[in-house]
């Protein structure tokens, strides 16, 4: 298996969460929304709405920098397919 880039969606924050994981997408989703400390814990309705798949853990990453540097929410926004 993979690692994945991926983008989470609040729509009670409108908020958009951009991280990478080699965990299993439905598990790390299941962590965001439990209550923990850090910026997804305030919120428990974050959906999944857009990953790419990675031969490793540093593409991922790599990703995840390029689209956190755009710093623009219509960027993203573009990404994800409607």
């Amino acid at each position: 298996m993979g690692c994945f880039f991926y983008i989470l969606y609040s729509s009670s924050a409108d908020r958009f969460y951009v991280g990478h994981t080699c965990e299993k997408l439905e598990e790390r989703l299941r962590k965001h929304n439990s209550n923990h400390k850090g910026f997804t814990g305030k919120k428990n309705d974050w959906n999944l709405v857009y990953s790419e798949e990675f031969g490793s853990k540093s593409d991922a990453y790599k990703r995840e920098r390029e689209v956190k540097s755009w710093k623009s929410k219509k960027r993203i926004e573009e990404l994800i397919p409607q």
